[in-house]
């Protein structure tokens, strides 16, 4: 029993222990549920897909496993580049039975008896979770197994090869095509799956799958990436031309910008496509006061990346490397202070300021911190909502899609990345600009960027990167643009010019200090005690130093043996070896055979 437990849990089923017994296979989804006594009314199906998005609903509010960390302790991507992540060593692969309960209720909604546009809808929503799903599994394996219809142990099908990348990606857009046309503009009150969440995700999708075909020849697919961006412009626009979104702003740019990810309700924003609800009264809360300063922090990189409140490039100012971390916020794009905890902020709204830890980088994030603190209660009870599409992402699609087939027009541009920049009060990008004044750090991060657009798109990739750090989308993006180089690099935190006391805050008091170690303190002997009584003190004996040995770049120990970002094996995550034990047939990908 045992082995048949191990044998069919791990399998394409994914069902739980808790479900093991001698006919569980033969169980529906939720045991309760027998298809002959449900899925008679809409009303069914309404109740069964709420079943989908506890699961399948996320609002990342984190980059893990991208160059906008700069420490994050045990993440995927640190064990990758340090050869830690192999067939035997890695997770995952176990969440197909979240396909299984989608394509139950396919299998069975021919019961369903009521209104056809009704029936239709919850049908989508469906296809819309189905087409997620395997958005994710392309996005990890490439070539996956296609499964259209729920598993039994009968199944021949149930131990299959991996489908063509080219198959499945097809089979999401159909989904997707489904759903958009099908679902509700609105379901309740804009939390649910809508046509515009479909768009959005399909949008998304096709700039992903698209710029991916593009800059990976190893798949052999360069020919169809158009096909992609084509679906990413035109589901783009179809939400631009609804004139139902909009950039929201309302007074202060930047708090503008801040509301999007720390205000109570989302119901009303028109940037909003779809979000998702955290409130006491409901029994749910999230976890985003752990952005800050808890296990990771912002990379230098990222920092780097804002531009200064003029539209020039922060790494155009000489000796930009060597500007410590309060210089380094002075008269930047202010979406760098919404992300950055910024020197002089307060977590209690009062004239107790925050103080970074530099062991992290000394960049932590602020971007999703609950800034009330009565909205901040504890692990899993903090109470703002979460987005999870908005039309500044819809709107950089659309550009991005546009100037990769170079088609993109200063036009495209004014009604895109500009309104981005306008809420913040940034100037506006010129296309001809871009494109004769390439900056040289854009320049060297994507060298496989050509043609006459090439300055543009590397702008639009920096404004990408900026508008939506720490929304979970930088990890895919730098591996569609082939662009591991940028992994491959050790993580920077902030500068620090000399051994001693800093200064965190901006108020010329010293706040922490660096030390070479607890018996070395000769470099603040002369700071009044009473300065120095509550000064944080960090060594350099514990996993961090300093790049030049006293001074420089704070780097972090894990990363002196080296990292190696292997291309292109390292674009695609191994299937576990016990899966492989189980299905013969699967096969390793691109490199992870050997």
């Amino acid at each position: 029993m045992k082995n048949k437990w191990l044998l069919l849990s791990l399998s394409i089923l994914g069902i739980t222990a808790a479900s093991c017994s001698k006919d569980f296979l033969q169980r529906n989804p939720q045991t309760e549920i027998s298809p002959e006594q449900f899925f008679k009314t809409p009303a069914d199906l309404a109740t069964y897909v709420n079943g989908f998005y506890d699961k399948q609903i996320s609002s990342p509010y984190d980059d893990a496993n991208s160059d906008n960390i700069s420490s994050y302790t045990g993440s995927e991507m640190d064990k990758l580049v340090r050869g830690a992540i192999t067939p035997n060593t890695i997770g995952g692969w176990d969440d197909w039975n979240q396909l299984r309960r989608v394509n139950f209720m396919l299998d069975n909604v021919y019961k369903t008896q009521g209104d056809p546009v009704e029936i239709a809808h919850y049908v989508a929503v469906a296809r819309y979770f189905r087409a997620k799903f395997y958005f994710a599994k392309i996005a990890t394996y490439s070539d996956v197994p296609w499964y259209g219809h729920a598993l039994s142990d009968t199944d021949s099908s149930m131990y299959k090869a991996r489908d063509p990348r080219a198959a499945v990606a097809d089979s999401v857009l159909d989904d997707l095509q489904y759903a958009a046309d099908h679902l509700k503009e609105k379901d309740g009150n804009g939390t649910r799956v809508n046509k515009y969440a479909a768009l959005a995700l399909m949008s998304r999708f096709g700039l992903f799958e698209g710029t991916f075909r593009k800059y990976h020849p190893e798949l052999k697919l360069e020919g169809s990436a158009d096909k992609f961006l084509n679906v990413a412009v035109t589901a783009a626009e179809k939400i631009m031309n609804s004139n139902k979104f909009s950039i929201y702003k309302s007074g202060d740019g930047a708090a503008s910008y801040r509301a999007l990810f720390v205000s109570t309700s989302l119901e009303n924003n028109p940037e909003i496509l779809q979000w998702r609800d955290y409130q006491a009264s409901l029994g749910v809360g999230n976890n985003t006061h752990t952005v800050l300063g808890w296990v990771w922090s912002l990379s230098q990189s990222l920092a780097n990346s804002y531009l200064m409140k003029d539209g020039t490039a922060f790494t155009a100012i000489a000796g930009y490397d060597k500007i410590g971390f309060v210089g380094s916020f002075a008269n930047r794009d202010p979406r760098m202070a919404e992300t950055i905890a910024y020197p002089g902020f307060s977590t209690t709204m009062n004239d107790v300021l925050y103080v970074a830890k530099p062991n992290l980088g000394g960049y932590d994030q602020l971007k999703f911190y609950p800034r009330d603190p009565a909205l901040r209660k504890g692990w899993e009870l903090n109470y703002t909502a979460l987005p999870i599409y908005r039309f500044a992402e819809v709107l950089l699609n659309y550009a991005e899609a546009k100037a990769e087939q170079g088609k993109l027009t200063q036009s495209d541009i004014d009604q895109t990345i500009n309104k981005l920049r306008s809420r913040v009060d940034m100037p506006a990008m010129n296309m001809a600009t871009a494109n004769s004044q390439i900056d040289p750090v854009l320049d060297d991060a994507y060298k496989n960027v050509t043609g006459a657009n090439r300055g543009v798109i590397l702008e639009i990739r920096r404004e990408r990167r900026v508008e939506t750090a720490c929304e979970g989308l930088r990890a895919n993006d730098v591996n569609r643009w082939a662009a591991g180089k940028l992994l491959n690099e050790p993580p920077k935190g902030m500068y620090v010019p000399a051994i001693g006391a800093i200064d965190m805050t901006g108020d010329d008091v010293p706040d922490i200090a660096i030390l070479p170690s607890p018996t070395d303190t000769s470099s603040i002997a002369n700071i009044p005690w009473d300065k120095k009584k509550n000064m944080g003190r960090y060594y350099l004996t514990e996993n961090f130093y300093l790049e030049n040995g006293t001074s420089g770049h704070i780097m972090f120990v894990a990363d002196r043996a080296g990292r190696e970002f292997k291309m292109p094996q390292y674009y695609y995550r191994p299937i576990p070896q016990d899966q492989i034990v189980l299905n013969r047939k699967l096969e390793q990908i691109l490199g992870w055979e050997k």
